[in-house]
């Protein structure tokens, strides 16, 4: 029969050598002596030398014995480690991963955040920055719970819910030309103007986004500049080195010489949708849905509740 060695058996071989004896270990570990031998011989043979003294009174560990006793030891003791460490991350600890643009920080998905955690105390909550693209295939992962983004991105694995739509502004510095009407202005009215895009990659992004919207009016910008993010768009606008559309959100960006006018297109909108897996009907996932319509609520924003309920919002 072949001897395959087991957790319990370096269990049996440490309870020997720290009893000093197979029948005071054999009483310990609440079995009867002869299977107990019979184990540490059959230890003895896998391993091809011997661990014990024989004949010595009380009972000695070999060289080799001590060195493998040491380390049964320490294999015992991270075994019983690794348990426990499970029971308790299955038990309690809970982890929500969600995957967020960085625009968003600059609007309600902060307080949203903030009350979750308040509402479910017992959830570990880690947010991870990444392209709405980026959180599609991380959510086909698992590497993500929950991804909230501005893009219409399809995908048959993945559900998306409109949240709500944005309005956009247009940055500018406060001696440009536009900045003297406090109504607004119109895409139009900015073909010309030396235009600040943002993020620079990865594409499809927000960048994408407002050139589509151009597009959809038949108008095509020439002085066009992709920069990293929106915090050097809004610098480069302060300078006056140009103009830069951005969400509504963003306006909480104050910078000396820098103003926000609206945008008074009917398109001139930015959606932000919540994403999960199609199969997902987690109680967490639930609860995260009502906190933002509580956020929603205590703001005064606008939302059709109906294209989240029961998760049936369209995937398309």
């Amino acid at each position: 029969m072949e001897f395959e060695m087991e957790l319990r058996h370096l269990r049996y071989f440490v309870a020997v050598v720290e009893e000093q004896s197979f029948t005071k270990a054999a009483e310990k570990l609440y079995i009867a002596q002869p299977p107990l031998s019979r184990q540490i011989q059959n230890l003895e043979g896998e391993l091809g030398i011997a661990l014990f003294e024989r004949g010595s009174r009380p009972l000695k560990t070999t060289e080799a014995g001590q060195f493998f006793y040491q380390h049964a030891v320490k294999l015992l003791s991270n075994a019983e480690e690794v348990k426990s460490m499970t029971k308790r991350i299955g038990l309690i600890e809970k982890t929500v991963t969600m995957g967020f643009v960085g625009s968003l920080l600059y609007g309600l998905l902060p307080k949203i955040v903030y009350m979750f955690r308040q509402q479910q105390p017992h959830l570990k909550i880690e947010l991870i920055e990444m392209s709405t693209k980026d959180q599609i295939q991380a959510l086909k992962e698992g590497r993500i719970d929950v991804g909230f983004g501005r893009l219409r991105i399809s995908d048959p694995a993945i559900r998306r819910v409109l949240l709500r739509e944005e309005s956009l502004m247009l940055a500018v510095h406060i001696s440009h030309h536009l900045a003297t009407d406090s109504k607004g202005t119109y895409f139009a009215d900015i073909e010309d103007e030396n235009l600040f895009l943002y993020p620079s990659h990865p594409k499809p992004n927000f960048s994408t986004q407002v050139r589509h919207l151009f597009s959809e009016h038949g108008l095509d910008p020439k002085n066009l500049k992709e920069v990293r993010e929106i915090q050097l768009a809004l610098g480069l606008v302060a300078a006056g080195e140009g103009v830069c559309i951005v969400p509504e959100s963003a306006k909480t960006i104050q910078l000396p010489n820098l103003i926000y006018i609206p945008l008074l297109d009917s398109s001139a909108k930015s959606p932000i949708f919540m994403a999960i897996r199609c199969m997902d009907e987690s109680e967490n996932i639930r609860s995260l849905f009502d906190c933002i319509y509580q956020v929603y609520d205590l703001e005064g924003f606008q939302y059709d509740r109906a294209s989240s309920r029961h998760y049936n919002a369209s995937s398309s």
